[in-house]
């Protein structure tokens, strides 16, 4: 049932079957959810050729859409990827479970005992577009804070998310919990999406996550609470402090150890100080290194190219970096004002006035000192993985984990306690 006519009847469907299985969700033993993701991992291992042999279908499918390169990428799964997926659906197995932890405890001179824990949100829309490992991480985080999860992916990585999703389903099906506790949207039509994002009898929350012309369409559209961000507009500010081997070594893995991910640095920001040795040494490491440096005035030198307006908060998921001079920090966090998505934002300084005026003055969800952006990750924090990086400041912000995926509720006990 996939035609245009009757996609509304199966977005229901879906919705209705979500609904459920996240009520049952919701009191799941813990042991339950940890064995579906465990069983979930060695699916994914035993079925790997499967799984490349789809994802190669897919990659044929991009080629044909004319992805770019950096799309291409995201798309693409080989064996260590796939290895990827499948430590990172373990160790979110293996953390504490969040669902009835105590947040907070105290009694009330009433009499009465107050305890707040952590509960489900319920169901879960997940929208994302190429990366089929999202499938997997989306997926797994939901379930470990006891929610139902609807999974779209996009339309190009079509065939690898069906195969990692029936592992996830394998998973579910080994611990005896709900089939329906994570569902894959079974069609490429994007009337899919306009449905979901309107589905508020069944559906607690959306995460997008892709770029954005998709994040933007959600958030335009969508009725139902979403956790978003809309672009990883990454700054780099190299302060006259910078020790000049570690400003070297983090920003040529910022921007080039992947560069379509929304951790990839984008900006580069030199203090004045520093343009005619640091600074320039760092423009011919990227150029060296195939980076395209639109770099502005006093940075332009053989093999760069000069830099537009259009340059500065732009999101450019390529082997290309904007840089320019500023005068100082304080030039630096006025330029990351104006142009920043509040995703991530680094200084790379030794001075520690320096640093502290950076992390104080600045609001991105995360902030950096002298660690490359590309550690913006929520496997990287030690949330084993993540559903996206929210930007945004209610609910969840930085990397949504599991943790994140989770409410809370007050629990309160008396003794026959009365108010006067």
């Amino acid at each position: 049932m996939t035609d245009s006519e009757n996609i509304p009847a199966m977005m229901q469907e879906l919705g209705q079957r979500a609904k459920a299985a996240a009520a049952e969700l919701g009191f799941a033993p813990a042991a339950q959810r940890q064995k579906a993701l465990e069983v979930a991992a060695d699916t994914v291992w035993a079925k790997r050729a499967e799984i490349i042999a789809a994802n190669a279908k897919d990659l044929e499918f991009g080629r044909g859409k004319g992805l770019s390169d950096a799309m291409m990428d995201r798309l693409l799964l080989d064996e260590a990827r796939i290895q990827g997926i499948v430590d990172g659906l373990r160790a979110v197995a293996a953390q504490d479970d969040p669902v009835g932890e105590v947040l907070a405890e105290w009694d009330r001179p009433t009499g009465l005992n107050i305890r707040r824990v952590r509960t489900p949100l319920g169901v879960i829309g997940v929208i994302y577009e190429s990366r089929p490992n999202v499938t997997a991480d989306a997926g797994a985080l939901c379930l470990k804070a006891g929610n139902a999860v609807i999974l779209r992916g996009g339309s190009e990585s079509f065939h690898s998310s069906s195969l990692i999703h029936a592992c996830l389903v394998e998973g579910l099906r080994a611990a005896d919990l709900p089939e329906a506790a994570i569902q894959l949207v079974p069609t490429r039509d994007r009337a899919a999406v306009q449905e979901l994002l309107t589905m508020t009898d069944y559906v607690d929350v959306i995460v997008p996550r892709g770029g954005k012309g998709l994040v933007g369409l959600v958030q335009r559209e969508a009725r139902v609470p979403v956790f978003a961000h809309l672009e990883g507009i990454v700054h780099i500010y190299v302060d006259a402090s910078a020790d000049p081997q570690k400003a070297l070594d983090v920003v040529l893995n910022a921007k080039t150890r992947r560069t379509g991910i929304c951790g990839a640095a984008e900006c580069l920001l030199i203090h004045r100080d520093i343009v005619d040795g640091l600074g320039a040494d760092l423009i011919r490491m990227l150029v060296d290194a195939g980076v395209e440096v639109h770099a502005g005035e006093g940075l332009q030198l053989d093999g760069t190219l000069a830099a537009s307006d259009e340059d500065w908060g732009k999101e450019f998921l390529d082997s290309i970096i904007a840089a320019k001079v500023v005068d100082d920090v304080d030039g630096a966090i006025d330029h990351i004002r104006r142009y920043s998505s509040s995703h991530t934002d680094c200084v790379l300084a030794e001075d520690d006035a320096v640093a502290d005026r950076f992390f104080e003055r600045l609001d991105s969800a995360i902030l950096m000192r002298n660690a490359s952006t590309q550690f913006a990750d929520g496997g990287e924090f030690g949330m084993g993985a993540e559903i996206g990086i929210a930007t945004g400041k209610m609910h969840a912000r930085g990397p949504v984990g599991a943790a994140q995926l989770t409410s809370f509720k007050y629990l309160v006990v008396g003794n026959g306690t009365t108010r006067a």
